[in-house]
Formats: structure tokens, sequence, C-alpha cells
């Protein structure tokens, strides 16, 4: 169950929300920053986010009947920040529509294990929330192209750290959902 997996790897998940929430005060911070620079940058945060999304779902492939779906998140997000990293001169026309497709992919997979979440724990909302952000991130991303760098900037940095936010407030729900359980059996061990 997708919920187990969640009790068990939750700071996988505060693990992902912490990066987030850096990445997106790192760019609020520096709203100066050249557009190389914020591609080195995330591509750092996705090869790391892809790199926590795959162990995640390979940890959790028992449980998880969807685990596959975070396995594509992970590794679309380990070969976008790869690509990232070997080619920093991108166009910034290009990073948009990189940022918005990732955005995007990653935002609809959240919402699919807010959905599969739904019957098992209360508080999905968080990723239903963190994915609409995100899928509606993206489309910004696609609809927009021209709106300009310093603008790329400030929303990457919001879209992230609410993201993290989602991502935090997960792991945190997941960790006081396991640890009632665990008390409970306990309590009906000891009676």
């Amino acid at each position: 169950m997708l919920s187990t997996v969640l009790q068990r790897l939750w700071w996988i998940s505060l693990l992902r929300g912490i990066l987030a929430i850096l990445f997106g005060i790192l760019v609020l911070a520096r709203p100066g920053i050249a557009l190389v620079s914020l591609i080195l940058v995330f591509g750092v945060f996705l090869v790391l986010e892809g790199v926590f999304a795959i162990i995640h779902s390979l940890q959790g492939r028992r449980e998880m009947p969807n685990w596959w779906v975070m396995l594509l998140e992970g590794a679309l997000a380990l070969l976008l920040g790869v690509y990232a990293l070997r080619t920093p001169g991108l166009a910034s026309l290009a990073l948009l529509y990189f940022i918005g497709a990732w955005a995007v992919v990653s935002g609809l997979a959240r919402i699919i294990f807010a959905i599969s979440l739904r019957k098992e724990i209360q508080g999905e909302w968080w990723l239903v929330l963190g994915g609409t952000a995100s899928v509606l991130f993206g489309l910004i991303m696609f609809a927009r192209p021209g709106a300009g760098a310093l603008a790329l900037l400030w929303l990457v940095g919001i879209w992230s750290i609410l993201a993290g936010i989602a991502f935090a407030m997960l792991a945190f729900k997941a960790r006081r959902f396991g640890n009632a359980i665990t008390a409970a059996k306990a309590q009906v061990a000891g009676s």
C-alpha cells in the first residue's frame, strides 16, 4: 500500500520538500542570477529530485501499485537534470519549455499519487495542491514563454517553495499516521 511506503520512507518526502524549499529561497534571494546559472542550479535540483524519487519508487514497489509513475517522474527529472548540466547554454525559450514540461509531468504524477492515497489517509490534498500548482506553473510556462528571465525566476522560486511545503506536509502526515498505527499495534499486543 502506498501509505505504508510513505510511512516507512517519510523522510525521503521530507528531504524532497526541504530541497525544493531551499531551491525556491535561493532563486528568490538572487533574482538577478544569470539564466545560465539558473539552468545549472535547476539541473542539480532535478538530478537530486530524480534520485530521491527513483529511490522512493524502488523501495516501495511492493506496496505501491503505481510505483512506476514515481519511477517515471524520477527518471525524467534525472535525465532532464543531466541534460541541463551538460548544456547550460540553452536558449531562454528552450528553458521555459523544459521547465514547463517537467512541472506538468511531475504535477500530474503527484495528483495520481494523491488519488491513490485518498482511501488510505487524510490530508492527501497537500499532494493534490502541490501537483496542481506544478501543472498550473508548467502551463503558464507554455502559454507565456516571452515573459522574461526575471519573471521566470520569481515563478520558479514561488512554485518550488509551494511544492516543497506540500512534500514536507505530506511527510509529517505520513510519519504521524505511521506512529499512530505503531502505537495502536503496541496497545493491542499489550492487551
